[in-house]
């Protein structure tokens, strides 16, 4: 087959929504559709095992207006299939039709599957975890492997899905691990790096402890089988994937997944190139494949059974595993009225269920910019959010530039960038636009639009990154750093969004793009809660404020506009604000905010009144440190302090 689609107009193919796609097993009749317009000839082949065995079973699927139908008599749950078509006279690959919702080893098999005996016990009362408002969420970003592989984690189900069902989990040095650790530290939902099915990583042979962060996606319905306690069996992954919801939710914990929706692992040798050929994939003008992902290709999410596939698979999360939200990946890449339908097919399931993604894209995509799902664009998104890459580089410098500095680690004269990431990027009229790097103007119609981090599994860890750029301080300097950047992060209007171990000075040895680095790179090693345990409890304890006081989770710009105000008082290195008047409903009428980044300490003034001292350096107590009438504040180096009064 000559991979080259310049002469065809791909809107010619028809539009297929009258029925499922994709294998459905009943108690009378099983049934696989799949679309393949272009086909001559679609066969169906059965086997025993999801790997090693000779098929069972032959037959033609039938051709009903380009859509090839098998129905099969009686349930056929746990047999695994693979579908080949004719096309142009060439036989394409033996594959799992694109929609498979369950396979086997390595995911080269699909499984018929009755997905009620996948069900836990509880299953039918199983609820999702949502937020009223985006803003009430602390997201907590996690790779299932990482989570628990640490040789001293105390989990027992290393590296798998079943570790987030474990209790009781403690380090040697007696501190709370695993989930545990996650109800300790007060996240409301946990985002998972990609759990459907990626193929760099070979199941058949667990032992070879081979990595991947997972953005190499194969199966897009099924969940990955080197997470599972037995790849070869296709319903234990999906099994146990169900338990490890189904457990986070009973301890109040939602459940955010990764997907990766903007290209393929594979290109010529995808199930959808192998069924529709081209039809899946944008093309350059020569009628080559497109690359805005910087992985080989890039989905056409704008064409009619691309969208309608995304829309399906992301319905089927929600419904059929209870997932609370989704992040998409290079969600840049997907085209505005994708993601718009999307959000309208959710709405259908619950208004609340979570979307957000990256706003931008790897490389050029010859999709208009005004066309896609970018963050200069998110005004244009219904209820949808992106990363707030502004947020960022204001705290820690530039992403690809190891020896910047932002504020946490030292910069002045970036207090307006600062000012923009406390506001969440939405207009306010004490900014100053034009001295923000990078923006001059306000990118966010909401605060529920912007999700706020300082680090993610993406380049160096907050903690790398202060090292690299700060090598001239000590470790007690650079954990008053990382402690400076989380006060401002968890007090910011916005989604505040975590990655796993930022709260114990999570390090990856300097190294940034871990994506298949093993886990010596990145595990979570638990041993640092104890050795940073005071840097864990600052985080612990602010994310309990945070969820007590509404004041820091408006979500409303108008709201933001009327009740936040920063101080005229400049000095370089400080930020500070007011939230008043019982914002939000909050139960405190008069909030003052202070960040000093500074290495010395300086006296700031305030309004003269009874305050109450909430945070002062690394001390914090909700209920008060200290009290005292005073119109000044001293603020120590490298710290925040929260004043509250009546």
């Amino acid at each position: 087959m000559k991979w080259n689609f310049g002469h065809i107009d791909f809107s010619t193919y028809g539009h297929f929504d009258a029925l499922p796609l994709g294998a459905y097993c009943e108690s009378m009749q099983t049934t696989l559709r799949v679309w393949a317009p272009t086909a001559q000839r679609v066969i169906l082949r059965v086997y025993r095992q999801s790997w090693g065995d000779n098929h069972a079973h032959l037959e033609d699927l039938i051709n009903k207006n380009g859509v090839w139908v098998a129905e099969l008599p009686g349930k056929w749950h746990g047999v695994y299939y693979t579908i080949q078509c004719l096309i142009d006279n060439n036989w394409m690959d033996e594959i799992p039709d694109p929609y498979a919702f369950a396979v086997g080893v390595n995911g080269k098999r699909a499984m018929f599957c009755d997905f009620s005996l996948t069900n836990p016990n509880g299953w039918e009362t199983d609820k999702h975890i949502l937020p009223k408002y985006y803003t009430d969420m602390v997201l907590y970003e996690l790779h299932v492997r990482d989570f628990s592989i640490d040789p001293f984690s105390g989990i027992k189900n290393k590296g798998k899905y079943l570790a987030f069902t474990e209790e009781g989990t403690r380090s040697p040095e007696g501190v709370k691990t695993g989930l545990d650790h996650l109800l300790e530290l007060g996240i409301s939902h946990v985002h998972l790096l990609p759990v459907s099915d990626f193929f760099t990583v070979d199941e058949s042979r667990p032992e070879n402890n081979e990595y991947n962060w997972g953005y190499d996606p194969l199966n897009y319905n099924s969940p990955e089988g080197s997470y599972s306690s037995n790849a070869a069996d296709g319903s234990v992954r999906i099994a146990e994937f169900k338990q490890l919801v189904y457990k986070l939710h009973q301890k109040g914990i939602g459940v955010i997944m990764d997907v990766v929706y903007n290209h393929t692992g594979l290109t010529n040798h995808s199930s959808f190139n192998q069924t529709v050929p081209g039809y899946f994939y944008r093309q350059r003008p020569d009628g080559t494949f497109s690359d805005a992902s910087g992985c080989g290709n890039e989905i056409a999410s704008e064409r009619s059974m691309v969208r309608k596939y995304i829309i399906d698979s992301v319905k089927f999360w929600a419904e059929e595993y209870h997932i609370d939200g989704f992040r998409f990946d290079l969600m840049g890449i997907i085209d505005i009225d994708t993601m718009n339908a999307l959000r309208a097919e959710l709405d259908k399931i619950d208004e609340r269920i979570v979307l957000y993604g990256e706003g931008w894209a790897a490389a050029q995509s010859p999709m208009p910019e005004n066309a896609r799902a970018l963050k200069n664009n998110v005004q244009r998104l219904t209820r949808i959010a992106v990363f707030n890459d502004d947020f960022r580089d204001a705290m820690k410098g530039h992403w690809g530039n190891a020896a910047s500095i932002g504020f946490a680690s030292g910069q002045t004269l970036n207090e307006e960038s600062v000012k923009f990431a406390v506001v969440a990027a939405t207009e306010h009229p004490q900014i100053n636009y034009g001295y923000i790097e990078g923006h001059s103007w306000a990118w966010a119609a909401s605060p529920q639009q912007s999700v706020n981090y300082i680090s993610c599994h993406d380049n160096y860890t907050l903690y790398d990154k202060l090292k690299l750029s700060r090598s001239d301080v000590k470790l007690q300097e650079l954990a008053r750093m990382a402690c400076l950047a989380g006060a401002v992060l968890l007090t910011s209007q916005g989604i505040p969004f975590l990655h796993a171990g930022v709260e114990m000075l999570r390090t990856k040895k300097g190294h940034g793009n871990t994506y298949k680095s093993g886990d010596d790179y990145n595990m979570i090693d638990w041993s640092r809660k104890a050795l940073f345990s005071y840097v864990d409890t600052f985080f612990k304890k602010l994310i309990g404020i945070r969820k007590k006081h509404p004041a820091f989770r408006m979500h409303h710009t108008e709201l933001i506009q009327q009740h936040l105000s920063f101080s005229s008082k400049y000095i370089p290195g400080v930020v500070s604000y007011k939230i008043g008047e019982y914002a939000n409903g909050d139960s405190w009428r008069n909030i003052q905010i202070i960040f000093n980044n500074n290495a010395s300490p300086v006296v700031f003034p305030v309004k003269k009144r009874n305050w109450k001292i909430i945070v002062n350096g690394l001390a914090i107590d909700e209920n008060g440190l200290s009290q005292y009438e005073t119109h000044s504040v001293f603020v120590p180096p490298v710290s925040m302090v929260m004043l509250v009064a009546d």
